[in-house]
């Protein structure tokens, strides 16, 4: 069941896929019309689950759930994770390659395999104060808290 991300608890479990681009405001048009579908009909062993989603810097799809109501299973997860699968094909995007990350650079938002952020550190094209995305992150409050962070601040912080 759908309801608007805004409203879900803090405690409500998270999962950030990163694109590997940016998609075009024609392309978020569709996702959005498509994970509330995904939503609307998500459930775990037949429970409908109270979920959300949003779309951050046209890149960044999280998806929520309150796991007050009813928490995700195995399958149900499974199912969020097709879904995201589908959307991989239908846009031609990367959005479940952990080894990647994503980071500032001034306004524009970058995105590299893991080997080239270490060579980027390493060359001091990075630093500690880059803000970087921790997508490990598995609540609505840690998103906020630690989501955008200096690379000093999350599990980045071992290249330098």
């Amino acid at each position: 069941m759908y309801v608007p991300f805004e409203s879900l608890p803090e405690e409500s479990r998270i999962w950030i896929y990163p694109s590997n681009r940016k998609f075009s405001d024609e392309e978020i048009a569709v996702i959005e019309k498509d994970l509330e579908d995904f939503i609307n009909n998500w459930s775990a062993h037949g429970t409908a689950l109270e979920a959300s989603f949003t779309i951050k810097y046209s890149r960044f799809i999280i998806i929520a759930i309150n796991q007050e109501v009813h928490q995700a299973t195995g399958c149900s997860i499974d199912s969020s994770v097709a879904f995201i699968q589908s959307l991989e094909q239908k846009y031609n995007v990367d959005l479940l390659d952990k080894m990647n990350v994503s980071f500032k650079q001034g306004e524009f938002i970058t995105y590299k395999p893991l080997l080239d952020f270490k060579k980027l550190a390493k060359d001091k094209s990075v630093s500690e104060n880059t803000i970087v995305f921790n997508n490990l992150v598995n609540t609505i409050e840690e998103w906020k808290e630690n989501w955008e962070v200096p690379a000093s601040e999350s599990w980045h912080s071992r290249f330098f």
